[in-house]
């Protein structure tokens, strides 16, 4: 039945819809009360039921406060996401696509997992390599080559 705790699936809504936070990699889930989720009355053209309906939904969650990542993931996303932080250290995702709100809050939670995802991506860090005998002869036989080729395209001295 809808709207009640289903043992192994957990919480869900009347609509069916996870209410239990969001899963972003392994080891890494935003539990539902860290995030702040709101609807607001969307923009742009739709007539009457753009105006009546908030479809809009906008989704908050604090990085700073959060206990969802441990400290070095933590400053990895701080780093990574400080341009769409505000001074709180909050990321707003705002998801108005869609005429629906559940679908909107779908967007947005999606947004949400594959940013914080992307930013928690560690780099491979660079090997130093260094060239190889053959590479570094023909670089210079080839400098060599360029160089001969300018040499002869001058005015030749007088004597």
């Amino acid at each position: 039945m809808p709207g009640t705790m289903n043992g192994a699936d957990g919480p869900r809504s009347p609509r069916g819809e996870e209410t239990d936070g969001v899963t972003v990699a392994p080891g890494v889930h935003i539990p539902a009360t860290e995030l702040q989720l709101s609807a607001i009355a969307g923009g742009g053209p739709g007539g009457q039921h753009v105006n009546r309906s908030a479809t809009r939904v906008v989704l908050q969650w604090n990085v700073r406060a959060t206990r969802a990542l441990r400290a070095e993931q933590r400053e990895r996303v701080l780093e990574k996401l400080a341009s769409r932080l505000d001074s709180d250290g909050a990321l707003r995702i705002v998801a108005g696509e869609y005429r629906s709100q559940l679908q909107n809050r779908r967007a947005a939670l999606e947004r949400l997992r594959q940013l914080v995802a992307r930013a928690l991506v560690v780099p491979r860090a660079r090997k130093a390599t260094t060239p190889t005998f053959g590479s570094v002869q023909e670089r210079l036989s080839t400098k060599r080559q360029r160089a001969e080729t300018k040499r002869q395209r001058r005015r030749p001295l007088d004597d």
